[in-house]
């Protein structure tokens, strides 16, 4: 079972965000762009959950992992480098000689991996199929079958880590016990100059202020107090019809344990609900595939900060049905007649046109047109719709300020999500906001243009058919 972390066990509450900010700073000291990383696993490990770590061997991944160690106090550590040869003495102990004497077969499991708390097992997937099947109970249900019984490990999380993830059957049922997939890759060229300015060696002699049991116990209660924003649900559901329409299969006990993640990422911010912005964690829970976690990351991005109904590419086809409509109106003509009931003709307005010898006689066309003329109850019809319009698209004006407001307290505060993304999600918005400003404007002109059109007089008072376009709802 997960260690027990009872609200029994601790007098106080979560200490909050700044707790946390302090830990990660220690832990990220002579670190060079490994902050996702050991963020995703900190995370992970606070959630019970286990980390993946995926990518070519000197990447520092052995390194986040006793980093991780150091900041939970008072637990044990396990390392372990995996070959095909590796036999499970090496992970789960020796036989105990006296049990055989007595036909038990049991092992001596203490210093290994049934009595750590936190553990690096690099190399995950070049063990046996017998070693890992034994590593599924132990990772998923904290238990370890030790001859003929099980007994309670006291397991917090396991780093695992891979050059790549193998495609059979037994890898993928081992990949499912990890919930944080992390893709770890060479430093760039300003992070290769930092890492040789570096001194010598990893420095290991980071000072922390671990997380003792009785705050895990306070944030794991303050986690399960956690409640999702309506709209999280929704975004959720859409995403896993997305990817099973891209043949990417994640298990329902995975998108479990993601929702939890999420709760627990809330509740480290000291935050009572998800929000969607926390959605920015989903790329690395939902696949080992760098790729598939970069479409994932911009499916999240074209959704984020949009209200569900009222979407987006609704408005340019409202505000270009009003405009279509206006310059039918204005290119409009009609015959022109005057008191008497005849066409009235200018030279201007005269034309004629002689058939040529197959026509016969030629024949004198006439005709005589003026631009078409609006009566009052026409043009207050076309306003009084594109003010409906504009009304809504206030109100999507006004709902896309609360979410910006809510996206700057969710930014200052984040600990979580990789600033890149957020970065882009602000970008999203600010387009957003202009896109909103550009359409408004356009459709302001449309009705300073049917405020323009001739009048008609007297007002026939016939009332045009509304104009066709997409409705617009921000309920």
């Amino acid at each position: 079972m997960v260690e027990q972390l009872s609200s029994s066990d601790s007098r106080t509450t979560w200490a909050g965000r700044e707790r946390l900010a302090g830990l990660l700073d220690a832990l990220e000291s002579g670190l060079v762009e490994r902050r996702r990383e050991l963020r995703m696993a900190l995370l992970a490990a606070l959630a019970a959950e286990h980390t993946l770590l995926i990518g070519p061997p000197g990447t520092a991944k052995s390194e986040l992992a006793r980093r991780l160690q150091r900041a939970f106090g008072d637990v044990r550590y396990f390392e372990r480098l995996l070959t095909r040869f590796t036999v499970p003495e090496e992970l789960f102990g020796p036989l105990s000689i006296s049990a055989l004497e007595q036909d038990r077969y049991e092992r001596h499991v203490a210093g290994f991996l049934p009595d750590a708390s936190i553990a690096f097992i690099d190399e995950v997937f070049k063990a046996n199929s017998a070693i890992l099947n034994a590593l599924l109970t132990l990772l998923n249900e904290r238990e370890f079958d030790n001859g003929a019984g099980r007994i309670a490990c006291p397991l917090i999380s396991v780093i695992g880590a891979t050059n790549t993830v193998p495609e059979d059957e037994v890898g993928e049922a081992f990949l499912d016990r990890f919930l944080m997939l992390v893709p770890v890759v060479p430093v760039s060229e300003d992070g290769f100059l930092a890492l040789l300015a570096m001194p010598t060696g990893v420095n290991l002699d980071v000072r922390v202020a671990p997380l003792d049991k009785a705050e895990r116990a306070a944030l794991a209660e303050a986690a399960e107090n956690v409640a999702l924003e309506p709209l999280v649900g929704f975004l959720l559901a859409e995403l896993r019809a997305w990817m099973v329409a891209q043949a990417c299969y994640v298990s329902d006990r995975r998108w479990v344990k993601i929702v939890h993640v999420l709760r627990t990422a809330a509740a480290s911010e000291g935050r009572s609900v998800v929000s969607r912005w926390d959605l920015g964690l989903l790329p690395c829970c939902v696949s080992a595939d760098a790729q598939v976690q970069h479409a994932v990351s911009d499916w999240l991005l074209d959704r984020l900060g949009v209200g569900v109904r009222c979407l987006p590419e609704r408005l340019p086809r409202v505000v270009e049905a009003f405009e279509a409509q206006l310059l039918a109106e204005r290119e409009a003509n009609d015959l022109d007649y005057d008191e008497s009931g005849r066409l009235r003709f200018s030279p201007e307005a005269l034309a004629g046109e002689v058939g040529d010898a197959k026509g016969g006689a030629g024949a004198l066309r006439m005709t005589a047109a003026r631009k078409r003329r609006y009566g009052q109850t026409h043009i207050d019809a076309r306003v009084g719709q594109i003010d409906e319009a504009l009304s809504r698209m206030c109100d999507y004006d006004a709902e896309l300020a609360t979410q910006v407001r809510d996206f700057e307290a969710f930014e200052a505060a984040s600990l979580w999500i990789e600033p890149g993304f957020l970065r882009l999600v602000r970008s999203g918005l600010d387009a957003s906001g202009a896109r909103l400003r550009d359409l408004r404007a356009r459709l302001l002109a449309a009705r300073a243009g049917f405020e323009a059109l001739p009048r008609l007089l007297p007002d026939p008072g016939t009332a045009p058919d509304p104009v066709p376009h997409p409705v617009l709802t921000t309920d």
